[in-house]
C-alpha cells in the first residue's frame, strides 16, 4: 500500500498519526474503502474547483467511527445532547451524525466544515456545502464499490456533483423502501430538494 500523506491534517495529529489511529478502528476492508473514498474526493474537489488536499481527508476519515460498537454510539447519544431520536436507528446512520464526535474527539480534528461533511454522509441534507457533496457522493461510487448501477452512478457524478448527489438518493431511497427500512427524515427532505426531477 502507498503512503498515505495529507498536506494538512487540521488536527495537532500528523499524517502518519491520523492513518494509524484510523488504521486501528477498523478492518482492512473498511480501511481500503476509506482509501477509494479519499482518492475519488480528491478527483471530485478537482472537478468543482474545491481543495482537493481537505476533500482527500474528509474523505479518508469519513467512516472513521464506523465500526465503533453500538453502546458507545448509545452512550454518547444518551450523554452528549443529540437528538434523542437517533436511539430509533443505528451504526448506518450514527457513524456520520455521531462519528464526527468521535473525530473530534480521537483525531482532534475541529474544523467545521470536514466535520458537518462527516455527519451528512450518511443521511445527505437540504442544505450541502460542496464539501458535504464531494464525500457524500465519494462514499458511493470509490473504485471498490459494485453494486448494478455504479457505473452510471460514477458517469453522473463526474459530469454534474448536484446530479451525482440526487442519483444517490434516490438509488438510496429505492433500496431502503424496497427492503422496508426506516428512512431517516432528513433523507427524505434531502431527497426532495436533490433527486425530484420537475
Amino acid at each position: 500500500m502507498t503512503e498515505i500523506n495529507f498536506a494538512k491534517t487540521y488536527s495537532p495529529l500528523t499524517s502518519a498519526e491520523i492513518v494509524a489511529q484510523e488504521k486501528s478502528n477498523m478492518d482492512e476492508k473498511r480501511f481500503k474503502h476509506c482509501i477509494g473514498v479519499s482518492e475519488t474526493s480528491r478527483k471530485l474537489a478537482e472537478l468543482n474547483d474545491y481543495d482537493p488536499d481537505k476533500a482527500a481527508l474528509a474523505g479518508f476519515i469519513h467512516d472513521y467511527a464506523k465500526q465503533v460498537p453500538p453502546e458507545r454510539f448509545i452512550k454518547v447519544i444518551k450523554e452528549q445532547h443529540f437528538d434523542q431520536d437517533l436511539l430509533n436507528y443505528n451504526r448506518a446512520i450514527w457513524h456520520g451524525i455521531v462519528g464526527a464526535y468521535f473525530i473530534e474527539k480521537e483525531l482532534k480534528i475541529t474544523d467545521p466544515e470536514i466535520l458537518t461533511a462527516i455527519r451528512r454522509h450518511t443521511t445527505a441534507d437540504v442544505e450541502m456545502s460542496t464539501l458535504d457533496k464531494i464525500v457524500f457522493v465519494a462514499d458511493f461510487i470509490e473504485p471498490g464499490r459494485d453494486f448494478p448501477g455504479v457505473e452510471e452512478a460514477r458517469k453522473v457524478a463526474f459530469a454534474n456533483l448536484d446530479d451525482g448527489v440526487g442519483f444517490e438518493l434516490a438509488h438510496t431511497l429505492d433500496f431502503l423502501i424496497t427492503n422496508r427500512k426506516k428512512i431517516y427524515p432528513k433523507t427524505f427532505a434531502a431527497y426532495n430538494k436533490w433527486a425530484v426531477k420537475d
